[in-house]
């Protein structure tokens, strides 16, 4: 699948604006295709002309914002390559992540996404699109470049950056949590943090970080094809 649905129809993109609210707003049990149509301005055998199921429109949904999050990631990898360095990516990941209000919500609600997702394939694309899993590739391949530490366990990195992305991405999401420990440049503390856990004392050489960068990137895009494989499955017709 070259292209989205909705690059070639404005009906199915103004379907996808209208379940992308609603979901945000009731979340994914309660809205209907009913209310979806009713929002877009059109009828519900025109939302069934598109997507089969109300569970292949949501899925789809989700796996186009994070098509876009990893779109986005990539292209700033690829105009900097220096971008994959923990210090700089961690900030650049949450960053992204939090000026996405339907990605915070994806985050804090990736159980009822798991509902959705009844075909295997299905389950398999969404698993190695998860915060989790990438960071797994990304620090595999770092460390296979040198870019960071290789004195402790992959596992007990993952968990420790994991936690810590976790926590930053709480506090910078709600000022009210940091409460009066908030400061004026988080991703500052966030990049001291993250370099301390995972850089090494010296910075690695240029060409280390770009072949690193490369593939960073592969992987990224491979993930993205996959998720496109994703959408395409759930288009009405093709199955």
């Amino acid at each position: 699948m070259s292209r989205l649905i909705e690059h070639d129809s404005v009906k199915a993109a103004r379907i996808l604006d209208s379940a992308r609210e609603l979901v945000l707003e009731h979340g994914v049990r309660k809205v209907t295709i009913a209310e979806i149509a009713a929002a877009a301005g059109v009828g519900k055998g025109t939302v069934y002309l598109y997507w089969e199921t109300k569970e292949d429109l949501l899925v789809g949904l989700a796996a186009r914002e994070v098509l876009a999050w990893i779109a986005t990631i990539n292209n700033q990898i690829a105009q900097d390559p220096q971008s994959i360095l923990p210090r700089r990516l961690a900030p650049l990941l949450i960053r992204t992540t939090l000026g996405n209000p339907w990605l915070r919500w994806l985050m804090s609600n990736d159980s009822a996404l798991r509902q959705l997702l009844h075909r295997p394939a299905d389950q398999e694309r969404f698993a190695e699109a998860t915060t989790s899993a990438m960071g797994i590739a990304v620090v595999t391949i770092l460390r296979d470049h040198g870019i960071v530490r290789d004195d402790l366990p992959l596992s007990r990195q993952m968990y420790a950056l994991h936690a810590v992305l976790v926590g930053f991405s709480t506090v910078m999401n709600d000022a009210d949590v940091a409460g009066p420990l908030s400061i004026d440049e988080p991703e500052t503390a966030l990049a001291d943090t993250v370099s301390l856990l995972l850089e090494r004392p010296r910075d690695p050489a240029e060409r280390d970080v770009a072949k690193a960068a490369e593939a960073v990137r592969a992987r990224f895009a491979e993930i993205h094809d996959n998720l496109l494989g994703l959408v395409a499955a759930g288009a009405a017709g093709t199955r």
